[in-house]
């Protein structure tokens, strides 16, 4: 008998390259937060638990040097995993046309989500103190299982239907941007810190 495995659904974990850029990141993230009111007003009204900058700012890698360096690892991580899924770009090129940061304190989370006109998505994690949100992702093809049997306590993860992944500081996950995720609510006070990213594909 064979076994074959088709249509794996496929998350890169990279770090960045200096533990000086995770410090930075954070220092420079906390100086956003505290001068964004924009963005404090945003979350407010639409009940954000915590900050977020996705809806007031997209300057980032030109409000400091370390978001700008960071978009240039990223772009590196993000050609590896083009590379990864034998895209054929052509002419074309990835480009990362969005980039915001996320501060989650007690109870913050994410809930589930796609991120809709984008090729791969994700996450470089800045400060993730014991007990905040886990990232998880659901199998894509949950929707279509139906009568499909509950699974057995000990199926390896690859039998999943959902993953689960605790990131620590410098990390950097991408996964295509149909995937879909959440963040489970955190259980600390301490703000579990992260900067999230899209990338399109241009001409």
């Amino acid at each position: 008998m064979t076994q074959i495995a088709l249509f794996a659904s496929h998350i890169q974990h990279t770090r960045l390259s200096q533990s000086e850029l995770v410090e930075d990141l954070h220092d420079a993230c906390w100086m956003i937060e505290d001068g964004d009111q924009a963005g404090h007003d945003w979350c407010e009204q639409e009940g954000y638990p915590g900050y977020t900058s996705y809806a007031s700012l997209d300057d980032l890698p030109q409000r400091a040097p370390a978001f700008a360096e960071l978009v240039t690892q990223l772009d590196a991580f993000a050609h590896q995993f083009a590379e990864a899924r034998y895209w054929d770009l052509g002419s074309a090129r990835l480009s990362c046309d969005s980039l915001w940061i996320n501060i989650l304190g007690e109870g913050g989370h994410h809930s589930g989500h796609i991120h809709p006109n984008s090729v791969i998505s994700g996450t470089c994690y800045i400060a993730v103190p014991s007990g905040s949100g886990r990232i998880k992702f659901e199998d894509p093809r949950i929707a279509m299982m139906m009568a499909a049997p509950p699974l057995k306590r000990d199926a390896p993860e690859e039998a999943a239907r959902f993953a689960y992944r605790t990131p620590t500081p410098g990390d950097v996950l991408m996964w295509e941007s149909w995937l879909r995720h959440e963040v489970l609510a955190s259980q600390t006070e301490e703000p579990r810190l992260s900067i999230s990213f899209n990338y399109s594909v241009v001409e």
